[in-house]
C-alpha cells in the first residue's frame, strides 16, 4: 500500500510543479528601487469611489467642472492621467488616477495648497454627500511597461487588478518584464504599477480597446505566440485574488 505506481508519478509530479514558482535569487533592496522606472520620480495615486447611484450623473458632472481646474493649474505639480466610470465589474463606481511629478514631495505640495484652496474644499465636502465609500493608493510605475500618455479615442479601458501574495512581487516583475513584449502589436498596453501605500502586494494593469470583441482578439492572439502560455503557468501561482473593471472614460479624461 506504500508503494506508488510510476505511471502515477507523472500526474503527482505535473500537480506538485504547479504549485511552485521558479526560485528567485534574493534582494537586498526595496521593490521600489529594483521594479520601478528609475528615469522619472513620479508617483501616481489611484482614487476608487463607489457612488450612491442617484447621485452618478452629478458626480460626473461636479467633477467635470472641478478637476481640470486643478490638472491644468500650473503651480499644482500634478497631471490627471485618466478618470473613468465603471461599466462592467462594480457598479456606479469613479476611477481617477493622478501623477504627481516629483514624488513624494509634490504629493505633499498639492496636498498643502489644495487645503488652501476654497473651492476644492467646497468642492470636496459637496463630492462626499454622493459617495457610499471609497479609498485610494499610493504606486508607483513598472520599468518595463509604457509611460501612460494622452490617447485619442474612442476606447474602453480595463483596470486588471492583483492582490499577490506578500514576498512575490520580485517575481512577477521578472515574469512581466518578458510577458509585457507579447502585449504590444496592438498599443494596448498603457501602464503598470505595484502600490506602496494603501493595499500593500497589489498589481495594476491598465489596457485600452476599441471594443470588447476587440479586447477578446487581442487576447486570445497571445495564447498563439509562443512563450506566453509558459508565463500565465508561473505567474498565476503568485496571485491571491484578482478583479478586472471594464471602464468608459469622462470626457475631461486625457485617456480617452
Amino acid at each position: 500500500r506504500g508503494l506508488v505506481s510510476s505511471a502515477s508519478r507523472p500526474r503527482e509530479d505535473s500537480w506538485l510543479k504547479s504549485l511552485f514558482v521558479r526560485k528567485v535569487d534574493p534582494r537586498k533592496d526595496a521593490h521600489s528601487n529594483l521594479l520601478a522606472k528609475r528615469e522619472t520620480s513620479s508617483l501616481y495615486k489611484l482614487q476608487i469611489h463607489n457612488v450612491k447611484p442617484e447621485c452618478l450623473e452629478a458626480y460626473n458632472k461636479l467633477c467635470q467642472e472641478v478637476l481640470p481646474k486643478i490638472h491644468e493649474e500650473k503651480h499644482y505639480p500634478c497631471a490627471l492621467v485618466g478618470t473613468w466610470n465603471t461599466w462592467y465589474g462594480e457598479q456606479d463606481q469613479a476611477v481617477h488616477l493622478w501623477r504627481y511629478e516629483g514624488g513624494y514631495p509634490a504629493l505633499n505640495e498639492v496636498m498643502s495648497k489644495l487645503r488652501q484652496n476654497k473651492e476644492f474644499t467646497e468642492f470636496r465636502k459637496e463630492r462626499g454627500n454622493m459617495l457610499l465609500s471609497r479609498k485610494n493608493q499610493l504606486l508607483l510605475e513598472f520599468s518595463f511597461w509604457n509611460e501612460p500618455v494622452p490617447r485619442e479615442g474612442p476606447n474602453i479601458y480595463e483596470l486588471r487588478s492583483y492582490q499577490l501574495r506578500p514576498g512575490t512581487m520580485i517575481e512577477w516583475g521578472n515574469y512581466w518584464a518578458r510577458a509585457i513584449r507579447f502585449r504590444q502589436d496592438n498599443n494596448e498596453a498603457v501602464g503598470g504599477f505595484f502600490s506602496q501605500i494603501g493595499q500593500l502586494y497589489m498589481v495594476h494593469h491598465l489596457w485600452a480597446y476599441k471594443d470588447l470583441q476587440t479586447r477578446e482578439d487581442i487576447r486570445n492572439a497571445a495564447w498563439h505566440k509562443p512563450g506566453w502560455d509558459e508565463l500565465v503557468y508561473y505567474t498565476v501561482p503568485l496571485i491571491q485574488e484578482m478583479e478586472s473593471r471594464i471602464m468608459i472614460p469622462l470626457k475631461i479624461s486625457p485617456l480617452q
